[in-house]
């Protein structure tokens, strides 16, 4: 399954680091950056959650929320953000069934090894809760300038 720009995005409801159960749909009326990323406290995963968290005041000046997903768990999450101090909330989606309606669970290939796992994606959902931009197999370096330049454009 996979979602394209123009569709109503998948609701879902994921155990966040806050303690509660987030759902998709809580944020109508807002514009979301929900975020997909293969693991908490790796390289590329740190950078762009530290881009994300340089930008969280200009996305909030812009009524946008950004939520960060992996299959970590949220122990894993809290210690991730604690680390590097993340504004935003981080979703546990450990048995990736968010990720699977999203069309980012995927075949991964890594020094010879092939296994199932995240492919680094964005999602821009408008305030009606309509998917505006989609960003597949993400490459860190400028990804979250490019987001956040969509949303002044088109959506603020």
């Amino acid at each position: 399954m996979t979602v394209t720009v123009g569709e109503v995005a998948p609701d879902f409801k994921l155990a966040a680091n806050n303690g509660e159960e987030v759902a998709l749909s809580d944020y109508k009326g807002q514009n979301v950056v929900l975020y997909f990323y293969p693991k908490d406290m790796t390289p590329g995963c740190t950078t762009e959650a530290c881009d994300f968290r340089d930008a969280h005041q200009e996305f909030a000046d812009l009524d946008a929320v950004i939520l960060g997903v992996s299959p970590d768990p949220i122990d894993k999450h809290q210690k991730f953000i604690d680390k590097h101090g993340l504004p935003f909330l981080l979703l546990a989606d450990e048995d990736h069934q968010v990720a699977e309606a999203y069309g980012v669970w995927k075949l991964k290939k890594n020094f010879g090894k092939e296994y199932m796992g995240i492919e680094r994606s964005t999602f821009i959902i408008n305030k009606d809760g309509e998917i505006a931009k989609e960003y597949r197999k993400v490459r860190v370096k400028d990804h979250v300038a490019e987001a956040l330049r969509f949303i002044k454009e088109n959506l603020a």
